[in-house]
């Protein structure tokens, strides 16, 4: 019974609202002031970390100066760190290549590793 009445309730506010009509004006600029307190909250409010630093990067790298030399500098670091892995590894294999020929040689040699 109870889904009776509130039917009828929302049918008589539906026609209530159906009549209801709008007479006020909009205040001289009204959208104009809207967005200036849209950019203001939006200037106020606190950035992320993350948001500064992108934007920090974005305004560096448009300098073309700027953004060669620190493709130079991570293309030399790059090199540089793979002549140290390379060379690490090659120190590694001579060792091992050593130690096989030793054993090719003497097969009773034992490995020193």
């Amino acid at each position: 019974m109870k889904s009776n009445s509130s039917s009828e309730d929302d049918k008589s506010l539906h026609e209530l609202l159906k009549q209801w009509k709008v007479e006020a004006t909009l205040p001289a600029r009204f959208q104009e002031r809207v967005w200036k307190e849209i950019d203001r909250a939006e200037a106020q409010k606190p950035q992320s970390t993350l948001i500064v630093v992108a934007r920090w990067i974005e305004t560096v790298f448009r300098r073309p100066a700027f953004a060669t030399v620190y493709v130079a500098v991570l293309l030399f670091v790059g090199l540089g760190a793979g002549y140290l892995q390379a060379q690490d590894k090659t120190t590694q294999t001579e060792s091992k290549m050593r130690a096989l020929y030793v054993q090719s040689i003497d097969p009773y040699q034992a490995s020193r590793n």
